[in-house]
């Protein structure tokens, strides 16, 4: 799932680690199929990762269980919003989910280092799936309490400690590293457009026939990742079998000593905390600034998923994440949130959500990316574990920040405040100058 309360973010792509008694070069695949890989000379621009038989698996079924988990989390934020009439509250309901991770967030990581991540995320997604099947059935009861929600939301999060960085981490095994940012960009896709699937058809059936069978779609989405779960067979094994006990200290040491690592963990952390509680936001925007109802709700949230396909899209054409990227791209999310708080209608409200979702999942994707291209493998899952720390366990922070600035001040003032943050964000990549942990292996974020 993610920041939007799916809690699912851009998949890291790692390689065999360094010292893996597997072979790790180019053309080094294990137990797999003559067609599960195709050569690298037909694998080009951002769909190259398709190449590989297991991602198109993974990704197929990440299309639909995606899609499904939108369209929950829509009717979640406008059910919420009816039951309790208040943005504070459904702030505070919306950060719940991410209270778990916000405390044990960063020990998933070790479990990912050390445990069969098929294995471990078949159960973790059956587990979401039984949790969704749950709070359908309770709405067909009519018994979908804001209790029950926030008991559901806080299970998730719990699943979630362990699957986020799991399924970063497994998404390394279905490609070769040449096609690292193309499998990230692809993800990004994946997710954005379902951005733009699961609102829409959420905003089409809560106004047509209700929230409860928004429910059932995200409950049976899970049938799709599980089987593909189940079918593939990853082309190279993980690397297991880091002690947990002193897993967490060694990957912040890690992560504090390279530049390439602390600044896209800094930044995000600032811009997640304020910029990124769309959830809190969109809602109360729609049906009180825009005077709308659930369509309209649906509207502007598709409108941002849009733009997140586009940016992520073109992210995908970018081999290096630089920093001068990332500086770009936070200053265009927050010149784009400052214009959306300025829109005054639903028709320009449209157009700046579609450029701040562009910027917005530029700079996720970007940070994403940066990450995994310079974190060695045997600490992927431990800096990928960091990276939903800072993009989801600001979540229950965020959320009542920004909940609390709407009832005060206005969604405006929300809006502005995140424009803000992504201004102070960018400032402070500029300021760094600061040399690369000199390791081989690594690329500085400023160089070519």
């Amino acid at each position: 799932m993610d920041r939007e309360g799916l809690r699912v973010v851009p998949e890291a792509v790692p390689g065999v680690a360094e010292g893996s008694p597997q072979p790790s070069g180019p053309g080094a695949l294990t137990g797999t199929a003559a067609d599960d890989h195709v050569p690298g000379a037909v694998r080009r621009g951002t769909f190259r990762a398709l190449g590989s038989r297991p991602f198109r698996l993974y990704f197929a079924g990440q299309v639909a269980s995606a899609s499904g988990t939108f369209v929950q989390q829509t009717a979640i934020g406008w059910l919420v919003l009816r039951l309790t009439g208040s943005a504070a509250e459904l702030g505070l309901v919306l950060a719940v989910g991410g209270v778990p991770s916000l405390l044990f967030g960063p020990w998933g990581g070790t479990i990912a280092d050390r445990i069969n991540l098929r294995k471990l995320l078949i159960g973790t997604q059956t587990a979401y799936g039984l949790l969704a099947g749950v709070l359908w059935a309770l709405a067909v009861a009519g018994k979908a309490s804001v209790a029950t929600i926030v008991a559901i939301s806080v299970a998730s999060g719990v699943v979630q400690i362990v699957d986020s960085p799991s399924r970063q981490a497994f998404v390394g095994s279905l490609v070769m590293p040449e096609d690292l940012s193309s499998a990230v960009s692809l993800n990004g896709v994946v997710m954005n457009s379902a951005r733009v699937v699961g609102p829409a058809l959420a905003g089409v059936l809560i106004v047509t026939i209700g929230t409860t069978p928004c429910f059932a779609v995200n409950a049976l989405s899970y049938l799709a990742v599980i089987a593909a779960l189940v079918m593939l067979r990853p082309l190279r094994p993980g690397v297991r079998g880091r002690r947990a006990a002193d897993g967490v200290a060694d990957g912040l040491r890690y992560a504090a000593s390279r530049q390439q690592l602390w600044l896209p963990l800094v930044m995000m952390a600032l811009v997640g905390l304020l910029a990124f509680n769309f959830p809190v936001i969109l809602p109360v925007l729609a049906s009180r600034t825009f005077h709308g109802d659930g369509g309209t709700y649906g509207l502007l949230t598709t409108m941002l998923s849009v733009g997140s396909v586009a940016g992520s899209l073109g992210v995908g054409f970018i081999r290096h994440p630089r920093r001068p990227y990332l500086m770009t791209a936070a200053l265009a999310f927050g010149v784009f949130l400052a214009a959306t708080a300025g829109a005054p209608d639903i028709a320009v409200a449209c157009l700046t959500l579609l450029a701040t979702g562009a910027a917005a999942f530029s700079f996720v994707t970007l940070c994403s990316t940066a990450l995994q291209l310079h974190s060695s493998a045997a600490y992927r899952g431990r800096i990928m574990a960091l990276w939903v720390y800072v993009y989801i366990g600001t979540t229950p922070v965020g959320s009542i920040i920004t909940g609390t600035i709407i009832s005060a001040a206005g969604v405006r003032a929300a809006l502005l405040t995140g424009a803000a943050a992504c201004l102070a964000a960018t400032a402070i990549a500029a300021r760094v100058h600061t040399p690369p942990h000199a390791d081989a292996a690594l690329t500085d974020l400023v160089g070519a």
